[in-house]
């Protein structure tokens, strides 16, 4: 719980602004206001370019703001905040040396004595579950362990806040579940000594599943739409109802300040990933296959689609996710859907790929929404925004440049570059 006490970290009115190569000035942040108070666990979340790192840093006084006050505990904050430290996505170790010496550098500026600087290095490497790999250096170590000794660095100072900045985003998506656990643990863990957690995350499902508090960015420039509490017990469990309702919620929050005259906008647990390739190219591998009885090892289409092996098994992807072919081991095999493509002229092959387009969950999600909208109509941003948050592996950008590709083709969307708005085909 929070106290009334003055917050551990805060900005006021804090605005960004940097300089792009064109000499043109970009708005990265505007009038955030932003308190961190001692006993809660806050995570902001926002897509990919809204300034989430940026304000962090600003927090921490790792960066000046161009206009704003920044706080700690009350006061205005000159310099590094002095009860802070952060935690790197990309686990900034020096591989050099060991994880012991590794996490003592987070010692350097506090004034500890002398006796008691090793006692901290180790308990705080026992506490992050790696006693007994003191002596191990980086190389030695998993992406999950190397996260776990920039955890440890950071907190062996004994910091009142804790910044983790993504910390998850580098690693796979077991390894990264496991450490959202150890840190629920850690914030859970009366050892640590953390008064506050401030995580920065695009993720929808990981700020429900971490955060008492969690605050939600737009981009463009990055304001705060809205910080929300999340009441649910700990541990919570992710698929139970109150958590999707969570999810959902802030899922219409990002939609309803695009869409202010939609009741709702639709969920979207079911955005999925198109294969990145030309749907043209889909027709041509088909009668590639088709040509040759229907049905080619995948390696010997290499050599007759003169596609290169990573590009081929994209457009092969593509194929059997629309149901044009299956795939029994290393054999592309040509469907009924894919011959019945075949044999319809430029516009059926339009309107056959258009009726399977629809099937699939993202362009499902997509209609719908442009449905909603009224008048068919919706920004590019918007689509950007939700492929970054549930897709975070993929370029948001390249995401929506493939549904956009893939739309057109099929005559379900049109995209004027212009004005960046996607609409329904008419």
């Amino acid at each position: 719980m929070t106290d009334a006490r003055p917050a551990i970290a805060e900005v006021r009115g804090v605005s960004m602004c940097f300089g792009t190569d064109a000499g043109h000035e970009r708005v990265v942040l505007k009038d955030i206001d932003l308190a961190i108070a001692a006993g809660e666990f806050v995570c902001v979340l926002g897509p990919s370019g809204c300034g989430k790192s940026t304000l962090l840093r600003i927090l921490l006084g790792l960066l000046q703001p161009t206009a704003g006050t920044v706080l700690a505990h009350g006061t205005p904050l000159t310099g590094l905040h002095p009860e802070a430290a952060l935690v790197f996505q990309s686990f900034a170790l020096y591989p050099w040396l060991t994880v012991e010496e590794n996490v003592a550098l987070g010692l350097n500026g506090r004034e500890v004595p002398p006796d008691q600087g090793g006692e901290r290095v180790r308990r705080v490497i026992d506490v992050v579950g790696l006693d007994g790999f003191e002596q191990a250096y980086p190389k030695e170590l998993s992406g999950g362990m190397k996260q776990r000794v920039g955890i440890a660095r950071a907190l062996v100072g004994g910091p009142a806040l804790l910044a983790l900045d993504e910390p998850f985003s580098a690693l796979d998506v077991l390894t990264a579940e496991t450490l959202r656990t150890e840190v629920e643990r850690l914030w859970t863990d009366r050892r640590t000594g953390l008064s506050a957690i401030l995580m920065i995350t695009h993720l929808i499902e990981e700020a429900v599943l971490l955060a008492d508090r969690v605050v939600v960015l737009g981009a463009n420039p990055g304001t705060v739409r809205t910080s929300l509490a999340n009441p649910m017990p700990r541990p919570r469990v992710a698929g139970g109802r109150d958590f999707q309702d969570m999810v959902r919620a802030i899922h219409d929050i990002i939609c309803q300040t695009h869409l202010p005259d939609v009741p709702k906008a639709p969920p979207a647990p079911a955005v999925l990933p198109l294969p990145d390739a030309r749907l043209g190219q889909v027709v041509g591998v088909l009668r590639e296959v088709a040509q040759r009885g229907g049905a080619v090892d995948l390696f010997q289409l290499v050599g007759v689609s003169r596609l290169d092996f990573g590009h081929l098994i994209r457009v092969v992807t593509a194929a059997e996710l629309l149901g044009l072919v299956d795939t029994p081991g290393s054999q592309v095999t040509i469907t009924a859907g894919g011959r019945e493509l075949l044999a319809a002229d430029v516009n059926g092959v339009k309107r056959i790929l258009g009726e399977r387009m629809r099937m699939l969950p993202t362009f499902r999600w997509v209609l719908e929404l442009l449905r909603r909208a009224g008048d068919g109509r919706v920004p590019r941003s918007l689509l950007e925004e939700e492929f970054a948050m549930h897709l975070p592996a993929e370029s948001p950008d390249h995401s929506v440049h493939v549904l956009l590709d893939w739309g057109r083709y099929a005559e379900l969307l049109d995209y004027d570059p212009e004005t960046g708005v996607v609409s329904a085909a008419a």
